[in-house]
């Protein structure tokens, strides 16, 4: 944080929850931010300055509504899929929350125990019974089998093998290998959205496009908190559900239109990257740096 505290602040950027930073983490980074720098976090999301978020789930309500828009866009939707979930944080269960609301199925979280899985699908009230496993208890996935009759536990040994329609990887980075692609091509899985970092490997993304199975990146799935944080600047923290899913949208709609044209159809991943570097391009030109 004492490199950290020169580039950002509450006029530049601010960090915010991820994979292994919590409140807790992010607290200590802002107690060194004010031993070094002697200011406050007192617009945007507020986070750096010790406070809670106004809307914490945004980066997993954003990733099921980006799904959404994703499937929308071939004439389908999430109503009935069987959705399986890698991870078991609060993006996992947010993005669990969210998937009941539109109707989907979440059948599976994990973490570093393994597996647990639910053939009929975590309703609300499971859902309820895991988190609370996870979060006021702090223990591992397993402990769930204890409330739950029907649960599986790391059965199928891989959980790739589990019959799905949609997979959302909201773990560790690189969690997905183009063998495991290969796996649920032939189980019939119809495409990946990814809830964490980079949780698809470079070899897979190609075998993703090979296959013609639907992929949503995290550079586009993910971009939920940052959404937040500028909509709270211009609505006075005033933010909704709803304004997160037009958002969401809305990027889908720019990105698919960009990959379009510039003969990337349908690959969303290099859509994202091109328009993002056009963005900063345009940007430089315009303050005469290049």
């Amino acid at each position: 944080m004492t490199e950290l505290s020169k580039y950002v602040g509450p006029g530049a950027d601010m960090p915010s929850m991820g994979m292994g930073c919590g409140t807790k983490e992010i607290g200590y980074m802002y107690g060194q931010y004010k031993r070094v720098t002697g200011k406050v976090g007192n617009v945007g999301r507020g986070f750096l300055g010790g406070g809670q978020p106004n809307f914490p789930e945004a980066n997993g309500y954003g990733v099921v509504h980006f799904a959404d828009a994703m499937l929308t866009d071939k004439g389908d939707s999430l109503t009935g899929k069987r959705c399986l979930i890698l991870g078991s944080g609060k993006v996992s269960q947010n993005v669990a929350t969210k998937l009941l609301e539109y109707g989907a199925i979440p059948i599976s979280f994990s973490d570093q125990s393994g597996h647990i899985y639910e053939p009929d699908g975590f309703q609300s009230s499971r859902l309820r019974t895991m988190e609370k496993v996870k979060n006021e208890r702090g223990a591992k996935v397993g402990r769930y089998i204890i409330a739950s009759t029907t649960c599986q536990y790391n059965e199928p040994a891989n959980i790739f093998d589990i019959p799905c329609d949609l997979v959302f990887p909201c773990a560790q980075m690189g969690s997905i290998t183009a063998d495991d692609v290969k796996s649920l091509v032939e189980s019939g899985c119809e495409g990946i959205i990814e809830g964490g970092h980079c949780s698809v490997k470079s070899d897979a993304r190609k075998e993703l496009k090979k296959s013609g199975m639907l992929y949503g990146p995290h550079t586009l799935t993910l971009a939920g908190a940052q959404v937040i944080s500028g909509l709270e600047k211009l609505h006075a923290g005033r933010i909704t559900d709803d304004m997160l899913r037009d958002e969401m949208r809305r990027i889908h709609k720019e990105v698919k239109n960009t990959s379009s044209e510039f003969n990337t159809r349908g690959d969303l991943h290099s859509g994202g990257i091109i328009m993002g570097f056009l963005r900063v391009a345009n940007i430089m030109a315009a303050q005469g740096a290049v």
